[in-house]
């Protein structure tokens, strides 16, 4: 019995399997990156045409560049802060907190403040944007 030996080289390659690995990777990737991603739960108001003629007390947090906390514009700790928040939730349930960052403040600080207001079970929760260049 004779071999036969094929000693031609080939004249083209098969991609076939490295293109599944590819895609298989590629899946792969996309499935562990969506995975990972945490976020923050957040209850967004819906818009209402009613005007509103009940009238409740807003607390504006501020988070400055240093981490400082401004409550209406007064300097205050974290639970100084959360103190107040308790305060004037007892006096009013629907009272309202808007948190304005500063765009170079800790992002910590902010986060910090969310949690907090969660924790305390704030439902009216908002946060204030500035438009740039204005």
């Amino acid at each position: 019995m004779q071999v036969q030996n094929d000693s031609q080289p080939y004249d083209t390659i098969n991609i076939t399997p490295m293109l599944d690995l590819a895609y298989v990777l590629l899946v792969i990737f996309i499935l562990m990156t969506t995975a990972g991603v945490q976020g923050l739960h957040m209850n967004l108001p819906k818009p209402s045409n009613k005007p509103s003629t009940e009238h409740h007390d807003v607390k504006i947090v501020q988070v400055q560049e240093g981490g400082l906390i401004l409550i209406n514009g007064i300097g205050a700790s974290m639970s100084e802060l959360e103190s107040q928040l308790k305060t004037a939730k007892s006096k009013d349930p629907k009272f309202s907190v808007m948190i304005k960052g500063d765009a170079s403040a800790p992002y910590a600080g902010i986060i910090g403040v969310v949690d907090l207001v969660t924790k305390l079970e704030i439902e009216n929760v908002g946060l204030v944007t500035a438009r740039i260049g204005n």
